[in-house]
């Protein structure tokens, strides 16, 4: 089966072998050793010298431990959204008992930093800045450097990233760009099952930490540093799943990192100029800001998009994602992150072609 949706992601075979190793002593030295390298690893990938945590958790759980360990009931929060995910964002704030506002970019569009910067202006009293790196339900992925470049060079504001389907296959210069807090999860890029969840911080949301009085114990972020400084766990870990981050991190850090965003890029390309080819509108407005990780693809006129992805899957063996939020029943999105080649795109392309045919669509005439 060709799996074809933004996370879980295919994972390689050393990974599924290595995801089967035997239990071990989760405060022993085997496990602190797996755990250093880990850390180191996801250090280099994410740019930062600073702590990263990691969760048993999903991605989700990443998103409210950001929120809950560094913010307090009442604090104003800015909420930059262009999909789905950034929409989410905003709904655990708002659980948690922020006073958020959003901003909201028109759809298949990108966050702009004069967008960020007006919104600052207009009302400068925000603690907090949130936003989506890579919008899976779009497919479109915000341009995060000058858009940091307002909110902490010009504004010096707490800024919470979304990176967990980004980080891992697109570049995120955390310290650089004086990024507070970045998330990922494990079942993106990084070629392992769901249930790892990381959390970057800086000294900045240290400091946050520290005054937060947000309700907060599994995802007690000050209790998993007073751990991994241990080189553990505060709870015990998704044992099997380390095991396979293990050696995806090994698999990534082979290919080397700019390589692995070389592949994600061209990956990416691939799949948006065969859509292109069978007459299809890509959901992004613009290709410079299309994802490397996912696209999302509005569906011709007259196909409904359950009986096309039951049809690709049942005869062709490909599984695509559906449309999220205000999208749902109106795209299908691709995913070409993590353990994925240009074969597999192909294939894919090749199978959408065939199912449009076999449901009637009529493709362009340069098209067989």
């Amino acid at each position: 089966m060709n799996l074809r949706i933004p996370g879980p992601t295919p994972l390689p075979d050393e990974v599924l072998q290595a995801s089967g190793k035997q239990m071990v002593d989760h405060r022993g030295p085997e496990f602190k050793a797996m755990f250093d390298r880990i850390t180191s690893g996801l250090k280099e990938m994410f740019q930062t010298k600073n702590d990263v945590l990691i969760l048993s958790s999903s991605g989700t759980g990443s998103m409210e431990a950001a929120i809950a360990n560094t913010l307090s009931p009442g604090d104003r929060v800015l909420a930059v959204s262009i999909g789905e995910f950034g929409e989410r964002f905003a709904a655990i704030a708002t659980a948690f008992g922020a006073n958020v506002t959003k901003l909201n970019f028109a759809m298949g569009t990108h966050a702009t930093p004069e967008g960020v910067r007006e919104a600052l202006v207009k009302d400068p009293s925000y603690k907090a800045v949130l936003i989506t790196h890579n919008e899976t339900s779009t497919g479109i992925t915000n341009d995060l450097g000058p858009i940091a470049a307002v909110v902490k060079g010009e504004f010096n504001k707490l800024f919470l990233v979304d990176g967990i389907s980004s980080v891992g296959s697109i570049e995120c210069k955390t310290d650089e760009w004086k990024l507070d807090v970045v998330l990922s999860g494990s079942q993106k890029g990084w070629m392992a099952a769901p249930g790892l969840a990381f959390v970057a911080m800086s000294p900045t949301a240290w400091e946050a930490n520290k005054t937060s009085k947000m309700p907060k114990y599994y995802f007690d972020l000050a209790k998993a540093k007073i751990s991994a400084d241990a080189k553990e766990t505060p709870w015990t870990p998704a044992m099997s799943v380390f095991y396979a981050l293990d050696k995806g991190v090994e698999i990534l850090k082979r290919e080397g990192y700019q390589n692995v965003y070389k592949r994600h890029a061209d990956l990416s390309a691939r799949t948006r100029n065969g859509l292109k080819a069978l007459g299809l509108k890509m959901v992004a407005t613009e290709d410079k800001y299309a994802s490397n990780t996912v696209t999302a693809v509005y569906l011709p006129e007259g196909i409904e998009d359950g009986a096309l992805r039951k049809h690709i899957q049942s005869k062709y063996q490909v599984v695509l994602a559906g449309g999220r939020g205000a999208l749902t029943g109106k795209v299908f999105r691709i995913g070409h992150l993590g353990y994925v080649t240009a074969k597999d795109i192909d294939e894919c392309i090749e199978a959408v072609r065939g199912s449009l045919i076999d449901l009637g669509v009529k493709l362009p005439v340069n098209i067989k």
